[in-house]
C-alpha cells in the first residue's frame, strides 16, 4: 500500500488488481477534498455523492439550501458503502464522462 499524501483511516477491504485504486493502484489523487453523503450506490465501482450547503442571501435576509452532486470512483479495497454513509473523495484525473473523484475514506452512517 501506498501513502497518497492525506491523512486518512487505511482501507480494510482486499485489493482486486484494479490500478485505479489511489491505494494500491497507479491513480493520482489531487486537488480539493469533498465532504458528503452517499446518495445513490447501485452502480459497478461508483457511487454519487451529494454534498449540502446553505447560502446567506443577504437581499431577502433569508437562507438558501444548495445541493450538489458528485459521481466518485469506488476503490474495492474501501468496500462496501450504504446509502446515508459519510464519505471522503478527492479529485483526480477524468475516468469516465462523469467520474472525476475517487473515495479515499469512509465514516459509517450515524
Amino acid at each position: 500500500m501506498r501513502d497518497i499524501g492525506v491523512d486518512v483511516n487505511t482501507p480494510q477491504g482486499e485489493w482486486d488488481g484494479n490500478m485505479n485504486c489511489p491505494f494500491y493502484g497507479n491513480l493520482r489523487v489531487r486537488g480539493q477534498i469533498i465532504e458528503g453523503l452517499v446518495s445513490t450506490s447501485s452502480m459497478q465501482d461508483a457511487i454519487v455523492v451529494e454534498r449540502r450547503m446553505e447560502r446567506y442571501m443577504k437581499k431577502y435576509e433569508r437562507y438558501e439550501k444548495r445541493t450538489r452532486r458528485y459521481s466518485a470512483h469506488l476503490p474495492s479495497c474501501i468496500g462496501e458503502l450504504k446509502v446515508g454513509d459519510t464519505v471522503r473523495i478527492m479529485e483526480c484525473r477524468p475516468l469516465s464522462k462523469t467520474i472525476k473523484f475517487c473515495v479515499i475514506d469512509m465514516e459509517a452512517s450515524k
